[in-house]
C-alpha cells in the first residue's frame, strides 16, 4: 500500500477576516474532495486571516499514481481559485 501525503500552504490576499478565510477554505476543500476523492483538511494556521495549511492524503498501489493525484490536486487549486496563491507545497510518498 502506498500513501501519498501533501501539505499545501495557501496565501489568501483577499481575506480580511477569519470568516472570509473559512469561506474560501471550505469551498476549496469541498471541491477537491468531490473532484479527487482524497482526504483533505485544514491542518495548521487556523487563527491567521491570510494563511492556510491544508493536508491532503491519498492511498494507491503505485508511487507514481499517488504522486500524480497530489500534483493534480495542486494544479486544480491553482486553476480553480486564481484568488489563492500556493506558496509552499511538500509532497511525500510512503510505503506502508
Amino acid at each position: 500500500m502506498i500513501i501519498g501525503v501533501c501539505q499545501i500552504t495557501l496565501h489568501l490576499p483577499g481575506s480580511h477576516s477569519l470568516k472570509d478565510k473559512r469561506q474560501v477554505i471550505k469551498s476549496v476543500i469541498a471541491r477537491v474532495r468531490n473532484q479527487f476523492e482524497v482526504a483533505i483538511a485544514e491542518v495548521d494556521e487556523q487563527d491567521l486571516w491570510q494563511i492556510a495549511k491544508l493536508g491532503v492524503t491519498c492511498v494507491s498501489n503505485s508511487k507514481q499514481h499517488a504522486h500524480e493525484i497530489l500534483e493534480h490536486v495542486q494544479q486544480y487549486i491553482e486553476t480553480s481559485r486564481p484568488d489563492v496563491i500556493l506558496s509552499d507545497i511538500d509532497i511525500e510518498i510512503m510505503n506502508w
